[in-house]
């Protein structure tokens, strides 16, 4: 039977060339410089594969193990590395260029919990026909917004106009 190797997978058993391995492990008397066949009588008595860990060496590094439950193992260990990343979750908070002071401080409540919850916060003036004159409105509604969030989380750049809206992002502060 020809096994189908993958990408991260390592040679086995037969698939080894080396004449001498150099054998390391837990399940092994002397860990030490073995001929391919006395490695492979080894691993049958165990009833185990000889698995070429590092191919590159000189000799090649070999173990004895259960190859299958190695692949078990590491596929496990890859699941868990993708599963501790962090997501980096972005949240927006829109405001019109002439935004009421409550209305103001309602949002920035909801910029708060977001950025002590970790998540990124897109805040965007939007401005709608002629209301595009006042966007130095804009600039410095969301000046103070970033001043009034300075506890919370930084600027990741001044205000930018991007067609009809003005957008800045705040990255939250790493705590201690």
């Amino acid at each position: 039977m020809i096994r189908q190797k993958g990408e991260n997978e390592l040679n086995i058993n037969d698939e080894i060339t080396a004449p001498q391995v150099r054998l390391v492990g837990d399940n092994i008397a002397e860990p030490g410089v073995y001929s391919l066949s006395a490695a492979m009588k080894m691993a049958d008595e165990l009833e185990l594969d000889l698995v070429e860990i590092s191919a590159k060496a000189d000799p090649p590094v070999c173990k004895i193990l259960d190859y299958q439950k190695y692949l078990y193992q590491q596929k496990k260990k890859a699941k868990e590395m993708k599963a501790n990343q962090a997501k980096i979750v972005i949240k927006e908070i829109r405001f019109g260029p002439n935004t009421d002071e409550h209305d103001f401080q309602f949002k920035l409540k909801h910029a708060q919990e977001f950025l002590e919850e970790g998540s990124k916060v897109k805040a965007s003036v939007f401005f709608r026909g002629r209301s595009i004159q006042f966007s130095d409105q804009g600039e410095k509604l969301l000046l103070r917004f970033v001043l009034a969030l300075e506890d919370y989380g930084r600027a990741e750049s001044m205000p930018k106009l991007e067609g009809k809206r003005m957008i800045m992002m705040i990255a939250p502060v790493k705590k201690k």
